[in-house]
């Protein structure tokens, strides 16, 4: 086995350890946990492709991990990484991401094993509608069986050529815009899917942030406000994170890519760390600001807040000691190995764990799914009611008081929800809800000492009950 296999392959192990330290503190039978645990369905594929002058033949899979509630909900990330523990992995992560927030899925997962770099946008486009064929032939994608999104190395474009590919095999199928999200909005996607994981990370933070008691623990004040802030990985999820933490007014003292780190005590702003970047093509050299050569010395500056947003196992046992912030939002995908979680909950940090603080790309990917299924746009039937509501009452309000509301104030007043202000305060409802729900359990039940546990105890609770109202345990 590769060190590579053996490193994703600890991921899964690294899933289950935490599974079953959660697992002693629900009251299921050992038949409910293993059926919890294990996957479902496994689909692996070998499909051939012409590309150029050759024929290729392509390895890809899809898990669907627990089918307790349907559809299954996943990613597929197109990557030479891409092998069946990781994709396992991921998809019950998903199982237990999506208990969490109250979406009501079943944890999937895809990957086709490619380097996505090599291949022209038509050759791409063959793979993927390939994929889709494969899927829809196996019964393994559908509105309500199995209902992928982009992950890593995806995105809108892949979502667009996997939902036209489905609806020109299923013409019958009056949902057929629903088999799959994070698509292009002209193509039945939603407006605020582009930012919402990071969007979700900054509401579970400041949820976290602001518990009087848990602040006082760790010797902070509760808020955003002034908090310094690190943030490691500058794509999609770390940018959006960094760029809300930073309007909310917290201090943005440490930016951190794969080349490296850059530190300014008293702030950073990252949009024009963003332009120093293209410009250069490399967040080091910022002006103002200390520059190191190794990323990972930049998880061990100091801050109040470190949010990883990039890659695996980034804190490990070699340098979890050496880390000085007081919160850890994990905002990828397992960034904290379970040796570096036991050194930090020692250490007394706070970790706010993945599987909940990153599940805002698939609560707004829910959203979209509802969209589809119901047709109809997101304040589409109350945008107008709405307006016309508040003008009545600011009338009411005026002839009252005999004083005029300035232009200013009537258009903010007025402002009926578009779909985004919809999309953003189902999102908000989702992160706190949660949130509360998981320091509620961390905080009721004797000997569990971190917050993931917390969470998974939540999971399992929820997918448990969900397992003995089916009936299927006779």
């Amino acid at each position: 086995m590769s060190n590579h296999m053996a490193e994703q392959y600890s991921f899964f192990k690294g899933v289950e350890r935490s599974f079953d330290k959660a697992a002693k503190f629900t009251r299921f039978s050992k038949g409910i946990l293993d059926q919890i645990k294990a996957c479902n369905s496994i689909l692996q594929v070998k499909f051939p492709v012409r590309i150029g002058e050759n024929i290729e033949v392509i390895e890809a899979y899809r898990v669907q991990h627990s089918h307790h509630k349907l559809p299954c909900k996943g990613g597929i990330r197109f990557s030479m990484e891409v092998n069946q523990d990781e994709v396992m992995a991921l998809a019950a992560l998903m199982t237990y991401k999506c208990a969490i927030v109250n979406v009501p899925f079943g944890g999937g997962k895809g990957g086709i094993k490619i380097d996505s770099k090599k291949y022209s946008a038509f050759e791409l486009e063959k793979i993927t509608r390939r994929y889709t064929s494969e899927l829809v032939k196996k019964n393994f994608i559908g509105p309500g069986i199995d209902v992928p999104a982009p992950d890593y190395g995806t995105g809108s474009r892949e979502m667009s050529w996997i939902v036209d590919t489905y609806s020109s095999l299923n013409p019958n199928d009056l949902n057929a815009q629903a088999c799959v999200t994070g698509k292009p909005v002209s193509q039945g996607g939603v407006r605020g899917r582009t930012e919402a994981t990071g969007l979700g990370v900054f509401f579970g933070i400041r949820e976290a942030c602001s518990f009087e008691e848990d602040m006082q623990k760790l010797g902070l004040t509760t808020g955003i406000v002034g908090k310094k802030v690190i943030v490691q990985g500058l794509g999609n999820v770390g940018y959006h994170a960094a760029n809300y933490f930073q309007q909310a007014g917290a201090i943005l003292v440490g930016l951190i890519e794969f080349d490296g780190a850059i530190y300014k005590e008293n702030g950073l702003d990252v949009n024009l760390v963003q332009a120093h970047r293209k410009s250069s093509g490399t967040i080091l050299n910022y002006p103002d600001a200390i520059s190191y050569k190794s990323a990972s010395e930049g998880l061990e500056l100091p801050c109040d807040i470190l949010i990883p947003a990039a890659l695996e196992a980034v804190i490990h046992k070699d340098n979890a000691e050496r880390i000085q912030a007081k919160i850890i939002g994990e905002a990828a995908n397992g960034p904290l190995t379970p040796d570096a979680d036991e050194i930090l909950n020692k250490k007394g940090v706070l970790v706010i764990p993945d599987m909940y603080l990153n599940a805002g790309g698939v609560t707004v990917s829910y959203f979209e799914w509802l969209k589809n299924l119901s047709h109809v746009r997101y304040g589409r039937l109350e945008k107008r009611f709405s307006e016309n509501m508040y003008a009545e009452v600011v009338g009411m309000v005026e002839s009252m008081t005999n004083k005029k509301v300035s232009e200013l104030e009537r258009k903010v007043i007025l402002r009926g929800p578009d779909e985004i202000d919809l999309v953003h305060s189902g999102l908000e409802d989702t992160m706190i809800g949660s949130y509360q729900e998981i320091r509620q359990v961390f905080k009721e039940t004797a000997d569990v000492e971190d917050m993931r546990t917390a969470a998974f105890i939540c999971a399992i609770n929820k997918i448990g009950v969900s397992y003995e109202e089916l009936g299927i345990f006779p």
